[in-house]
């Protein structure tokens, strides 16, 4: 005959007996976040709500009812007068000098990170100090003597003479970044893709790249936008109005005895549309990359 005896529950330990009882509610939503949260909301969304409300009326209305009076009738005639200013011309420049200066930037940056990680010479040691040099000097301290090798490279009055100083301020950033997040990649990679005889070029574009997407798009996105909004160069180096860029193209919308608000806020609303449709598309990566995560 046998007995079955019940196994009695190990003693509560001093862990146990101090372990927090478990929440039954979730916790209470942090109302000073949300204001927070609201505020920045209000602070951003009512200046685009002003701008759009100053579009969709005409002149005369907005001169008649003033700047915070909401528009009674909405006209597109705002868009008439925006591209009959040539905004067209003004976009497609602008398009251009941004293709060009990404495409460049990456063209330069990329390899010179590589070669800055990868490379034990003193001299890309020194080129890099050098590229670090260059965030510290302003455009509008080199403003003149860029002017003069423009002016004898016989590039003035073009866009080439945007594109190359837009370039090489970007360079720097650009190389910096770059170098950061190629430093990310693990050196046992670069040592598997030696062994199976991959060159340095194949390494840079088969692994460094893929790796590195998000840095990358990130310095694209920020040489685009440096590019876009580009005032100085556009002003000093070029003077026909078949070379102005956007930023440049809404001084068309200013005379000498006054200006067409209703005109200028719908052409700025126009030129601003390309960079939020991009920041829509690249706001995961630009994220990832400003977070310093590379494209892992």
């Amino acid at each position: 005959m046998s007995l079955t005896t019940a196994t009695a529950p190990p003693p509560a330990g001093p862990e146990s007996r101090h372990r927090p009882a478990r929440r039954s509610r979730l916790e209470p939503p942090n109302r000073w976040a949300g204001l927070l949260t609201l505020g920045w909301l209000v602070v951003v969304a009512v200046p685009l709500l002003v701008m759009i409300s100053w579009a969709l009326q005409s002149r005369d209305a907005y001169l008649a009812e003033g700047p915070l009076a909401p528009p009674r009738a909405i006209t597109a005639d705002n868009l008439v007068t925006v591209f009959d200013s040539g905004f067209l011309q003004f976009f497609v420049n602008t398009a251009v000098v941004t293709v060009a200066c990404v495409g460049l930037t990456l063209i330069v940056s990329v390899p010179a990170a590589y070669a800055i990680v990868r490379s034990p010479s003193r001299i890309v040691a020194l080129g890099f100090r050098g590229f670090l040099l260059g965030l510290a000097i302003p455009a509008q301290a080199t403003i003149i003597p860029i002017y003069l090798m423009i002016v004898r490279m016989g590039l003035y009055d073009t866009l080439g003479a945007i594109i190359l100083p837009t370039t090489a301020f970007s360079l720097p950033l650009a190389v910096l970044v770059l170098a950061s997040a190629l430093r990310d990649v693990p050196r046992e990679q670069y040592e598997a893709m030696t062994l199976d005889g991959a060159s340095a070029w194949r390494m840079m574009f088969s692994l460094v790249v893929p790796m590195s997407l998000g840095s990358v798009i990130t310095v694209g996105v920020y040489t685009a936008l440096t590019a876009w909004n580009g005032f100085l160069f556009p002003l000093i180096l070029t003077q026909s109005e078949d070379q102005r860029v956007l930023t440049l193209g809404l001084w068309s919308f200013q005379s000498e005895f006054g200006v067409n608000v209703p005109g200028l806020m719908t052409a700025v609303l126009l030129s601003a549309l390309p960079v939020f449709v991009a920041y829509l598309f690249a706001r995961r990566w630009l994220i990832a990359g400003l977070a310093g995560m590379g494209g892992k």
